[in-house]
């Protein structure tokens, strides 16, 4: 079997966009609770109506910075959440700081019959500026990424082999002894006749073996061949 040794690219860890992710929803859901201290929930929509440490701010303005703090905590759970959540800051707030400018006078106004709901200022301009660049930092942040190698398998080990070569090898073990039994007993008859011998000299009760008597004839003809 053959195991591959390529790694997988995976992000490693909590990235720097969800951190900053987070903070940025902190960061609006502190301007909103601290906008609608200032505001209350009167004049909803109104364009004059208080000031939040020199930023214009209207009931509505405050539910923007709620709505987008919410976001932000959610999104920032996830790496490409979170880089999602800074294209959104940045388009949108890319968009409202064209509407500041517009309000302002610097840019041409198509839309100035929608008045100013938002109630934005000179300073929100710049605020919006910066949120939107740092939603765009957010959205291109390079995510930190570690090579993770899988492990190796482990190759199946064929059983039925094993048990084969286990009762070959039994059948074996039994045929052995069997063989060398009759190896020892071809071995032991030859060795009998002497010690039968041994046993007769000692003990004369012991009836020897019958011998065979001769011919007369053979030995006729041993004597002739030795006498030759």
């Amino acid at each position: 079997m053959t195991h591959s040794t390529v790694g997988r690219v995976k992000v490693a860890g909590l990235q720097p966009a969800q951190v900053l992710a987070g903070l940025l929803g902190l960061f609006f859901l502190v301007a909103g609770v601290a906008g609608f201290v200032r505001t209350g929930f009167g004049d909803f929509a109104g364009d004059q109506h208080a000031m939040l440490f020199g930023f214009a701010v209207n009931p509505l303005h405050n539910v923007v910075h709620l709505a987008f703090g919410v976001l932000g905590l959610l999104m920032a759970t996830g790496s490409g959440l979170a880089r999602l959540y800074g294209w959104i800051v940045f388009l949108v707030y890319g968009v409202v700081l064209v509407w500041g400018l517009m309000l302002a006078g610097l840019v041409v106004n198509p839309v100035e019959r929608l008045g100013n709901p938002l109630a934005l200022n000179t300073n929100d301009n710049w605020l919006h500026l910066g949120l939107a660049l740092v939603g765009l930092l957010i959205a291109v942040m390079p995510a930190r990424r570690k090579v993770v190698v899988p492990e190796q398998e482990v190759e199946p080990v064929d059983t039925t082999v094993r048990d084969h070569s286990i009762r070959d090898d039994s059948v074996r073990d039994r045929d052995m002894p069997t063989q060398r039994d009759r190896d020892l007993t071809h071995d032991e008859e030859p060795r009998d006749r002497p010690h039968d011998k041994r046993i007769e000299s000692v003990d004369p009760t012991v009836s020897p073996r019958p011998v065979q008597p001769i011919d007369p004839a053979v030995a006729e003809q041993h004597k002739a061949r030795h006498y030759r």
